[in-house]
């Protein structure tokens, strides 16, 4: 007896994260019927990077701009309507929150700390990206301030030396 083999659908999507007093906050998408609070994500067009693409989930379903760091921090898969969908997640730090967005009159966003947005997080295996990268790493952010950017180096243990990269 053969066993049929269910395809697996890609996606991409990012953490929207910025930092406000000193701490780390993330934005997080509520569902659009209002059920779950989730990150912005969605199906990768044809031709278009997974990265490319999640800063374009987080425009239309978030309208946050920014530069998504090319480097996947994980993976995690969902069922939705007898369909298995794997999604890539990347960082975004957030340089602009937009009132006016594609998807703004059919969602709800929200900034939390990361331990209540992992709390608030649907899926299982997404809170342990989220864990697995902002709890268990020590995370350096260099400021500059006449700019207002930042940069974020991660270690997984503090650097030898006292000076930061």
């Amino acid at each position: 007896m053969s066993r049929k083999v269910s395809k697996v659908f890609e996606q991409s999507g990012v953490i929207p994260y910025r930092f406000r007093n000193g701490k780390i906050e993330i934005l997080l998408i509520s569902t659009r019927n209002y059920q779950h609070w989730v990150i912005p994500k969605g199906d990768i067009p044809n031709g278009m990077s997974p990265p490319d693409s999640a800063a374009k989930e987080a425009w239309e379903e978030a309208g946050v701009i920014g530069q998504v760091d090319a480097n996947e921090l994980g993976t995690y898969k969902y069922r939705k309507r007898g369909r298995i969908y794997q999604v890539k997640m990347y960082l975004l730090p957030v340089e602009i929150v937009s009132e006016d967005y594609p998807e703004a009159n059919q969602r709800k966003r929200q900034w939390l700390d990361v331990n209540k947005a992992i709390r608030r997080l649907k899926f299982s295996s997404l809170k342990r990206i989220l864990k697995s990268f902002f709890q268990s790493k020590s995370i350096f952010v260099h400021l500059d301030a006449g700019q207002m950017n930042f940069s974020i180096d991660v270690y997984t243990q503090c650097p030898e030396s006292e000076e930061t990269p």
